[in-house]
């Protein structure tokens, strides 16, 4: 899973039991090297489907980690791109990476943007907020955007239930989810929380109105359904 520069797992035993900003400040300077980094394919497939659906001028990497969808944003928004995080760790990576971007170290659930920003996307973000905190975190982003802006965000499908990627995400959520019971700080991260219903239906609340494309590119499930979908959320001009 993970290259030789990546981190141990006594490192990963360490990050699991702090918590998520603290954990994300550790991991920080090995992360490109983990499974957890945005990979290329999604990324490439994310700038494609909005490439045709601008112009664009400025945008807005949500949890931008250490800056791969920036790297989306950069051709798009030739004006300005920001990415914006709560680790310190990550940002001080995102800027070596990204040294023309600018940055904002804020907690997403109370972003500090008004109307500045046409594009928006997060990528591998969402399973670190609960349901009952994404209002604030979609009211902040709808906030950032201008009048007529969109906001990004990548959703895969579910797996079948006899795919052993199902098996793997049930058993990472129950084992957080005894780990965060027995043991503070939570370190909250959980994969089936991120389906494309609940998403959009909370995007909608937020004031948006969305649409959803598929990114054929990354392939179908045998059932033909497609293993990740775009979801286009407009802030109403």
């Amino acid at each position: 899973m993970f290259s030789p520069h990546g981190p141990s797992l006594r490192e990963l035993a360490v990050q699991a039991l702090t918590s998520v900003e603290r954990g994300y400040d550790l991991l920080a300077p090995k992360f490109d090297h983990t499974p957890f980094r945005t990979p290329d394919v999604l990324l490439d497939a994310t700038a494609d489907a909005l490439r045709t659906r601008g112009p664009f001028r400025t945008g807005l990497d949500v949890c931008c980690g250490t800056g791969a969808g920036l790297g989306v944003l950069r051709p798009l928004c030739p004006d300005r791109v920001t990415g914006t995080d709560f680790s310190t760790g990550m940002l001080a990576q995102a800027r070596v990476a990204h040294p023309d971007a600018t940055f904002v170290q804020a907690d997403a659930r109370d972003l500090p943007f008004d109307a500045e920003f046409d594009l928006a996307v997060t990528f591998g973000a969402l399973g670190h907020f609960l349901p009952s905190e994404r209002p604030a975190l979609f009211a902040g982003v709808h906030r950032a955007l201008r009048p007529g802006g969109l906001f990004a965000v990548p959703v895969g499908t579910p797996p079948p239930l006899t795919s052993p990627a199902h098996w793997v995400t049930l058993g990472f959520d129950t084992a957080m989810r005894v780990r965060n019971a027995v043991w503070r700080p939570p370190f909250v991260m959980y994969y089936r929380i991120m389906t494309q219903p609940a998403i959009q239906s909370a995007l909608t609340a937020a004031g948006f109105t969305v649409d959803a494309v598929d990114l054929p590119t990354l392939g179908h499930r045998h059932d033909g359904t497609p293993r990740c979908r775009l979801l286009l959320a407009h802030r109403p001009a």
